[in-house]
C-alpha cells in the first residue's frame, strides 16, 4: 500500500507545481531565480553576523536532562543609545553563538553550502535516522527575525523523503532517545533524545519557493527534539530505502536501475527483469542486498539474473 501513497503524492505534486507555474494569470509575477552560489554567499554572511550578534543560556544545558525547545532562549546582544553591539552579558551562563555553533558544509544543487548546528544533547539511543527514514520528533521553526513560522505541540512523525535538504543532512547527525516512560496522564515522556538547534541557508530550505508566511530565500532557524527513528522501506521490497541511493549522492529519486522512469526506491522490480525485487532474495533471509550473481551484484539490480523464490511464497 505504500507504493501507492507515494506514487500518488508524486503526481499530485507534480500537477500542484505545473498549476503554481502558469502564466496565464496575469496577477502571477514570475520573477527570475536568484544563481545558487550568489544567494549561498549572502545567506552565509547573514548566518555569521547573526551568530557574532546573537548568544544563548549556555549554562542550562551544562547539567544533563530532557530538556524542552522552550528551554533554548537565543537572545541579541544589548546595544548602546548608538545602535552599537554591547560585550556579551553575564558570560558565566550564557556564550555567543559564534563560540559554540560547528560549521558543516555539502554540495546541493551544484552548490556548495555551509550550514551550523548547535548540539545540545547528542542523543543516548543507538539508532541515528538516514536521510530517507521516518523521524518522531518536536520543533519550532522561526527566521532570522525571531518570526515563528511553524511548531509542533506534541511528537509527530515525518518522513524525511518530503522535509527540506537541510533537516536531511542534520538529524542523521543525532541518535534517538534511549527510551520512553508512560505516565499516567496518558503523554510520554522520552528520556536522552537527540537536542539542538540548526540553522539553514536559504538553499537547503525553502529557497524561491516557501509556504505562505515565509519570504522568499529566507535563513532558517530550528529547534528540534528527535525522540525515535524507523528505518524506512517505500515500497517494501525488503530493500531499506537508504541503500536505494545506489550512487550515496543522498538523492534517491536518481537512482533508477532500469531505466523505467521509476526510482528504485518506488519500484517493486528495479532491475526489470521481470521478478519482484523480494522474490530475488535467494537464500529467504529477507535481504535481497547480500545475493550476489555471477556478475558479481546483487541479483535484484542484475537483469540477466532471473532466479526466482515466487513459488516458494
Amino acid at each position: 500500500m505504500k507504493i501507492n501513497k507515494y506514487v500518488v503524492a508524486l503526481i499530485i505534486s507534480g500537477f500542484l507545481g505545473i498549476m503554481a507555474c502558469t502564466p496565464d494569470d496575469d496577477n502571477v509575477e514570475l520573477v527570475p531565480e536568484r544563481d545558487r552560489t550568489e544567494q549561498q554567499v549572502v545567506d552565509n554572511d547573514s548566518l555569521l553576523g547573526y551568530f557574532e550578534t546573537h548568544y544563548y543560556n549556555s549554562s542550562l544545558f551544562e547539567v544533563p536532562g530532557n530538556y524542552s525547545l522552550d528551554d533554548i532562549v537565543i537572545t541579541e546582544l544589548p546595544k548602546d543609545d548608538n545602535g552599537n553591539y554591547l560585550a556579551l552579558p553575564d558570560p558565566d551562563n550564557n556564550t555567543l553563538l559564534m563560540d559554540d555553533v560547528e560549521e558543516h558544509t555539502t554540495v546541493y544543487q551544484e552548490t556548495d553550502y555551509k550550514y551550523y548546528i548547535l548540539r545540545l544533547n547528542q542523543g543516548g539511543g543507538e539508532a541515528s535516522p538516514y536521510f530517507v527514514d521516518d523521524v518522531r520528533i518536536n520543533y519550532k521553526g522561526n527566521l532570522m527575525d525571531e518570526d515563528v513560522f511553524d511548531s509542533t505541540v506534541n511528537p509527530t512523525t515525518f518522513d524525511l523523503i518530503n522535509l527540506i535538504r537541510g533537516w536531511q543532512l542534520v538529524l542523521p547527525q543525532f541518535n534517538e532517545s534511549t527510551g520512553f516512560i508512560n505516565n499516567p496522564d496518558g503523554t510520554v515522556q522520552f528520556e536522552n533524545y537527540g537536542f539542538g538547534v540548526m540553522f539553514l541557508p536559504s538553499g537547503l530550505g525553502y529557497y524561491s519557493a516557501p509556504p505562505i508566511g515565509v519570504p522568499s530565500y529566507s535563513n532558517m532557524i530550528f529547534k528540534f527534539e528527535l525522540y525515535q527513528t524507523e528505518i524506512n522501506d517505500h515500497e517494501a521490497d525488503n530493500v531499506p530505502s537508504y541503500l536505494e541511493d545506489l550512487d550515496q549522492d543522498l538523492d534517491i529519486f536518481n537512482d533508477d536501475t532500469d531505466g523505467d522512469d521509476i526510482p528504485n526506491f518506488l519500484d517493486l522490480d528495479d532491475d526489470g527483469d521481470g521478478i519482484f525485487t523480494a522474490f530475488e532474495d535467494i537464500d529467504g533471509d529477507g535481504d535481497p542486498t547480500n545475493d550476489i550473481g555471477a556478475n558479481g551484484i546483487p541479483k535484484y539490480l542484475d537483469p540477466e539474473e532471473t532466479e526466482s523464490t515466487e513459488d516458494d511464497n
